[in-house]
């Protein structure tokens, strides 16, 4: 039986993958995003950024001893930021950069991407990956200060992609999206079908992790 492992700690792309008959083994990378966005440099353009980034993840936890063990398994890692207005933003993390952002960019339209690697690992060595990203517009609405500085007191934004979310307290403020919905929450499941039918692999075949 081929093991699925969610490279993230994210509950959102787990309570996704769970959703959709996959109960995969969740294992967080140790990958400093900081750094590589620094290193990748002004010319990558977002989309290099975002499966840049979910490639060095799923590349770090494949290396993991307790995954590279593992006989049989697909790796998945991801990473969303929002691209709005030239900025490509990933978790505000403070309130102040949280409630700024959101006053940039109520009332407008912006992209979140998000990145997606896949690796196939057989016999505990990486025989074939898969790489690409998700693009969907967010077109979001115009809350008042008082309800921005209300969502932003609550916590939530701090620590997602672009200070938003689209499953929670966030989608109140969202108008519409263009796009698959599950990659702005943070998993594309048309995507990563995709990526897993390049590896070999059916998906439909995963579902007995269930």
């Amino acid at each position: 039986m081929t093991r699925v492992v969610l490279a993230s700690a994210s509950p959102a792309r787990l309570r996704i993958l769970r959703a959709a008959g996959v109960d995969p083994l969740v294992e967080v990378s140790d990958v400093d995003e900081d750094a590589l966005i620094a290193q990748l440099g002004d010319t990558a353009s977002p989309s290099d950024v975002v499966t840049a980034l979910a490639k060095a993840k799923a590349d770090d936890v494949a290396a993991h001893p307790g995954i590279s063990s593992i006989d049989d398994a697909v790796v998945i890692g991801c990473d969303s930021m929002l691209h709005h207005r030239g900025i490509l933003s990933g978790k505000p993390h403070t309130p102040d950069v949280a409630r700024a952002q959101w006053l940039s960019m109520r009332g407008s339209v912006a992209d979140l991407l998000t990145g997606h690697c896949v690796l196939r690992i057989r016999g505990g060595s990486v025989v074939a990956e898969a790489v690409a990203f998700a693009g969907t517009t967010i077109r979001f609405g115009s809350p008042t200060d008082e309800q921005v500085d209300a969502y932003v007191a609550t916590g939530e934004p701090l620590a997602v992609a672009g200070a938003f979310t689209l499953d929670g307290l966030g989608g109140w403020f969202i108008d519409g999206v263009d796009g698959d919905p599950s990659s702005v929450i943070g998993i594309s499941l048309p995507l990563v079908r995709t990526l897993i039918d390049q590896l070999g692999v059916s998906v439909t075949d995963l579902w007995s992790a269930r």
